[in-house]
C-alpha cells in the first residue's frame, strides 16, 4: 500500500510540472501533442482537441511534448505558427519556467494545508541538563519552563537555539518553576560542530535538552500564507544548498539517493500520517522544481540556457551543436540516475 501511495504521489507531483509547462505553451499558442504522465509504452491514452493524455507503463516521470520540441531529436523544427521553435526566446523561457515553477507552487500550497491542519511543535520545557554545563552552574533544572531569553519571550523549543546563538555575551534566562518565575544569568559554551552536509561549524549551547511536551499549533488565514512561504523558501534553499554542495564535492556522490529511496521514504512517510506525507511530499515537490533547473541540456534548466544564449547573441545555437550538447546532456541525466540507482541498491543490501 505504501509503494502504491508513493507511486501516486510522483505522479500527482510530475502531472502538476507538465501542466506548468502545458498551460504556458497553451497561453502562447504552442500546439502539445503529448502530454504523458510516465515514460515507455503507452498503457492510456485519449485525445482532447490536439493533445493526446496519456499513462504510460514507467511512472518514473513525464512530459509534454510540445509541436517542433523534441529532446529525443533537437533537429526535429517546426516553423509553424503554433510551434514551439516559432515563439520569441523569452515566451519559450516562460513555458520553460512554468513546470518547475508548478512545482514550488504545489509546495506552497502544501505547506499552506499544513498549517490549517496543525503544526505540532514543542514547547519550552527542559528534560535534562548536562552536568557543568553553563545552564547547570546557572541553576536551570529539569521540568523548568523556559519564558524569556534576553527579554524575548520564547513559546516553541526552536526559539530556545535561534536566541542563544544570535545572543553576543551573558545572557539572561527567566524560568518557570513550580509556578514562582527565577532569572538567571549565564555565558554560553561555544563548541564545534558540523550542519546539514557535514561542514565544521561553531555554535552555541547552554547543555539543555527538551522534555517531549508539544502542542499543535493551528495558523490563521493570513499567518497560514506566511508560514507556507517561508517553509517553502526554507526547502528551496536547503535543495540549492545540497545541490550546490554535490557539486563542489563537500557532499560525497554517495549520498545521491534515486528513485527507490523516493518511493521508499515516501511509503513511510504513507504510514507515519497524514501530516508527515504532506510535509515529504512538498519537500520532493521543491526538489523536482530545483533539480529541473539545472543547466543540464535535456532538463528545463538546460533549454533555459540556450534560450538565453539566444537572446544574447541574436540567434540559436546550429542544429548540429543542440544535438550533440543534448546527447551530452541526456548521457550526463541518465549518469546521475544510475548513480542515485547504484547508491540505493547500495543501502538496501546494508
Amino acid at each position: 500500500m505504501g509503494i502504491l501511495v508513493a507511486l501516486l504521489v510522483l505522479s500527482v507531483l510530475i502531472f502538476f510540472h507538465e501542466l506548468g509547462h502545458f498551460t504556458a505553451a497553451r497561453y502562447f499558442g504552442v500546439q502539445v501533442d503529448v502530454f504523458s504522465i510516465g515514460f515507455g509504452k503507452r498503457l492510456w491514452t485519449k485525445k482532447i482537441g490536439k493533445t493526446e493524455w496519456s499513462l504510460s507503463a514507467i511512472p518514473l516521470g513525464g512530459y509534454v511534448k510540445m509541436k517542433g520540441q523534441d529532446d529525443t531529436d533537437p533537429t526535429n523544427i517546426s516553423y509553424d505558427d503554433d510551434s514551439y521553435n516559432t515563439k520569441k526566446p523569452w515566451q519559450r523561457i516562460v513555458i520553460l519556467l512554468a513546470g518547475p515553477f508548478a512545482n514550488f507552487l504545489m509546495a506552497f500550497f502544501l505547506y499552506l494545508a499544513i498549517s490549517y491542519m496543525g503544526v505540532p511543535k514543542l514547547l519550552t520545557y527542559v528534560d535534562k541538563v548536562t552536568k557543568d554545563a553553563p545552564a547547570y552552574v546557572a541553576g536551570i533544572q529539569n521540568e523548568d519552563k523556559i519564558m524569556q531569553i534576553n527579554g524575548h519571550n520564547t513559546t516553541y523549543w526552536e526559539q530556545i537555539g535561534k536566541a542563544i546563538n544570535e545572543s553576543e555575551g551573558p545572557i539572561t534566562i527567566v524560568v518557570e518553576r513550580k509556578n514562582m518565575l527565577h532569572t538567571l544569568q549565564l555565558e554560553p559554551k561555544v563548541i564545534e560542530d558540523q550542519n546539514v552536509f557535514g561542514e565544521k561549524i561553531t555554535r552555541k549551547i547552554i547543555g539543555i535538552t527538551p522534555l517531549p511536551k508539544q502542542t499543535t499549533v493551528h495558523y490563521g488565514f493570513i499567518d497560514g500564507f506566511t508560514y507556507a512561504w517561508d517553509e517553502t523558501v526554507k526547502a528551496s534553499t536547503l535543495i540549492f544548498q545540497s545541490v550546490q554542495k554535490l557539486i563542489t564535492g563537500v557532499v560525497s556522490a554517495d549520498k545521491l539517493g534515486g528513485i527507490i529511496t523516493i518511493v521508499d521514504v515516501t511509503s513511510q512517510a504513507s504510514h507515519a500520517g497524514i501530516l508527515a506525507l504532506f510535509f515529504f511530499t512538498a519537500l520532493i515537490s521543491v526538489n523536482l522544481g530545483v533539480l529541473n533547473l539545472m543547466p543540464i541540456p535535456a532538463l528545463d534548466g538546460g533549454h533555459i540556457m540556450f534560450n538565453l544564449y539566444e537572446m544574447i547573441r541574436g540567434k540559436a545555437p546550429s542544429e548540429n551543436a543542440m544535438y550533440y550538447i543534448t546527447l551530452v546532456g541526456w548521457a550526463l541525466l541518465i549518469g546521475l540516475m544510475l548513480l542515485g540507482l547504484y547508491n540505493d541498491i547500495n543501502r538496501l543490501w546494508g
